[in-house]
């Protein structure tokens, strides 16, 4: 397994920890790691696969202060419908009270 891969598979931990419900940051998950940068968690998100039938919560996976990011059109709407489900407000592709429903991993696990 190469480096990269490695890193990758430690996101997706990560990812697949955060509770329903909650969300956290590209930031807060490669500042829990101690390597990578935002930039490098927010790839490993968009190549993790189909997140419809994924085991991994990209949905969760949020900008710094709670901005929906992907694509404009379908991939930032199944975004906002399953964080939606979930009971997270949302609004204008942005995350109503963010720091509500932020999980941060450094603190939690």
């Amino acid at each position: 397994m190469t480096k990269t891969q490695e890193f990758y598979e430690a996101v997706y931990q990560i990812v697949q920890l955060i509770p329903k419900g909650r969300v956290t940051s590209y930031g807060a998950i490669a500042s829990c790691l101690k390597s990578g940068t935002s930039r490098m968690v927010g790839y490993a998100m968009k190549v993790s696969g189909d997140h419809a039938s994924n085991t991994i919560p990209a949905h969760r996976v949020v900008n710094r202060i709670g901005i929906i990011s992907g694509d404009i059109g379908s991939e930032k709407n199944w975004r906002i419908e399953f964080l939606t489900k979930e009971g997270v407000v949302v609004k204008n592709g942005k995350i109503l009270n963010f720091k509500k429903y932020f999980w941060d991993p450094s603190i939690e696990l």
